[in-house]
């Protein structure tokens, strides 16, 4: 299991809402690092993003600090794997039951910023019949290329990094507060995925 510091240090072998969605976009915001998550040199962007909600984030203040997540990439003009993918989380999902949302947050991040606003994710998720608690997220392309190199979706090869169908293939999963994180396939058994996110929240460990 990786601590937070050993997250990107494995990960190559594991392959600003005041100015307006449309300005903020075009202009895009210098990502904040927030000392003691998750990174080679133990930080992990505290990037600028949209929710399908529209709602303005900061990744790690927001999303990641202190919780169990699960996160994945994806882009709605997928016609590969990623409908796939978001058909299994679903039923992930639906295993979580109440957990989603309240112990544990799942995350799907765009890689197509330029073209998956807000608005064309919140259809994405109606499309899929996403339940609440698992966030579609966008936002300005060099941040969300940033965090995605962060995240460990990424391949050495520029060839295979290239294609955006080889980034959303693997689920990221972890605990910041007691810096557990793991990675799993998107497309394995949701009852395996399951249990890596047990595996990684110790609340359900002490209940074992």
């Amino acid at each position: 299991m990786n601590t937070r510091r050993d997250l990107l240090a494995g990960i190559g072998a594991l392959g600003a809402a005041a100015l307006g969605w449309a300005a903020w976009r075009g202009v895009g915001a210098a990502p904040l690092f927030v000392r003691g998550a998750t990174a080679a040199d133990g930080r992990l962007p505290n990037t600028p993003l949209f929710t399908h909600e529209g709602k303005a984030v900061r990744f790690y203040d927001d999303l990641i600090r202190g919780k169990v997540v699960a996160i994945n990439m994806m882009y709605a003009s997928c016609a590969g794997i990623c409908p796939t993918a978001t058909a299994n989380l679903r039923l992930v999902q639906k295993l979580l039951g109440e957990r989603v949302g309240r112990d544990v947050f799942m995350y799907s991040i765009t890689l197509e910023p330029e073209l998956d606003t807000p608005q064309s994710l919140k259809a994405y998720v109606e499309l899929h019949h996403i339940e609440p608690g698992w966030l579609f997220l966008t936002g300005a392309p060099a941040d969300i290329e940033e965090l995605r190199y962060s995240l460990g979706f990424y391949d050495p090869d520029p060839l295979v990094d290239g294609d955006k169908a080889s980034h959303s293939g693997m689920l990221r999963i972890g605990n910041d507060a007691y810096q557990r994180w793991t990675m799993a396939p998107a497309l394995t058994s949701p009852e395996q995925i399951l249990a890596t996110i047990n595996h990684v929240d110790r609340a359900v460990v002490r209940r074992v």
